[in-house]
């Protein structure tokens, strides 16, 4: 059953000839609403300054930001926004890029060896990517004066000398793979068959004997062999699987939150509660009323 919000269309500044739109602008707040762009192929990059202490929404992340925020995001159905978090206005400095990439196409120039760096971080980024400072000052003076190059072939390259240079650094994933819909991924094959059966039985009592039966390791080697490869222990991940499904269902259903702790694996509805303070940083219910803001498809 489908949420009560209310959805409006805007149409995308980008014509049918276009390429890329870069809007370069100041301003004394965030009022832009929830949104996402309700169109495939449409790649964004956010870059804000001045904003530290306001809030960025992407997908079930949200986090309090810097002094410099930059964020790429390529799926065309993952919710963001930035917002006041009940900071001051004052001087506020966003670049938005958008821009037409059908990175994903067979015959698309982005599955050839030079461009492998930029492509995997355009597959990372349907969960939207955060980029660290280091990365952020490498590109900044390219990103600022992007806006200000008049030829359009011109400021295609300087687009892709940016992508390039922050592929070629760290970047945090955002959005839970459950709340972005995308699949799972893995560079081992054993964690990679443990993680797909998560995600297919998150909503039933999943036991570590189990799970390390399936990847043909002892519990102990196994656990040290997923946190080495996760970042995360076995019950964390577990954990956040079920908090991105519980989220997505807080944004796409009427169900109760009682309802959806326990259709996500949750035993009870305290400990439900617990874990999405814990995760999310705030309660189901208050989530469920951001989100339930007027939502913008782009």
């Amino acid at each position: 059953m489908k949420s009560d919000s209310i959805v409006l269309h805007e149409i995308m500044p980008l014509g049918d000839r276009d390429f890329m739109y870069v809007a370069d602008r100041y301003k004394s707040e965030f009022n832009y609403p929830i949104h996402c762009h309700d169109m495939m192929n449409i790649v964004e990059l956010n870059f804000v300054e001045n904003a530290a202490g306001c809030l960025r929404v992407v997908g079930d992340s949200n986090e309090v930001i810097g002094p410099y925020d930059l964020v790429l995001i390529t799926s065309p159905e993952l919710e963001h926004a930035w917002e006041q978090n009940g900071r001051p206005a004052t001087d506020i400095h966003e670049i938005t890029i958008q821009f037409r990439l059908d990175f994903d196409h067979k015959s698309s120039a982005f599955l050839t060896n030079p461009f492998d760096p930029i492509y995997k971080m355009l597959v990372r980024a349907r969960k939207g990517l955060a980029f660290p400072m280091s990365s952020i000052m490498r590109v900044y003076r390219q990103l600022t004066n992007l806006s200000s190059i008049k030829e359009g072939f011109v400021a295609v390259l300087e687009l892709l000398d940016i992508l390039y240079e922050l592929s070629k650094g760290e970047a945090t994933e955002l959005s839970s793979s459950a709340f972005a819909q995308v699949p799972v991924t893995s560079d081992s094959r054993r964690v990679l068959k443990v993680k797909n059966y998560i995600d297919a039985h998150y909503m039933e009592p999943l036991r570590l004997t189990q799970l390390c039966d399936m990847a043909g390791m002892t519990p102990s080697a196994f656990s040290r062999f997923f946190k080495l490869r996760t970042g995360k222990t076995l019950n964390e991940y577990i954990i956040d699987v079920r908090l991105g499904y519980a989220t997505r269902m807080l944004v796409d259903t009427t169900s109760t939150i009682a309802e959806i702790s326990y259709s996500c694996g949750f035993n009870t509805l305290s400990n439900f509660n617990r874990q999405f303070k814990k995760g999310k940083g705030c309660s189901p219910s208050e989530f469920r009323k951001k989100y339930r803001k007027t939502k913008i498809i782009i």
